[in-house]
């Protein structure tokens, strides 16, 4: 079980959006569930923040509409993916934005 509430980070790859979770582990250290359903552990949230940022992610509880609309969609639209396991949840953590990105 993670120590804290997971964040949402989203990354725009042409016309696709792909999300991230980012979890903090009870013992300072952090995982990320990427959209291909992999898990990566770093030895801490800071260093995990690090690699999504390198990686072209930004946190989506930081998003403004302008900046969602700079990224091709708009807030009203997109919300972090929901299931009950990670199994489920791969399939909804890419989405196609067809034309509007």
């Amino acid at each position: 079980m993670s120590a804290a509430t997971p964040t949402w980070w989203l990354a725009v790859l042409g016309h696709t959006l792909h999300w991230a979770r980012l979890d903090e582990r009870e013992a300072g250290t952090a995982q990320v569930f990427d959209h291909d359903g992999q898990y990566h552990a770093y030895d801490s949230l800071d260093t995990a923040r690090a690699m999504l940022l390198d990686a072209g992610y930004v946190q989506f509880d930081g998003l403004d509409e302008d900046d969602a609309l700079e990224h091709g969609f708009s807030l009203d639209e997109v919300a972090p993916p929901r299931a009950r396991g990670d199994a489920e949840l791969v399939a909804l953590m890419s989405i196609s934005l067809g034309r509007r990105a």
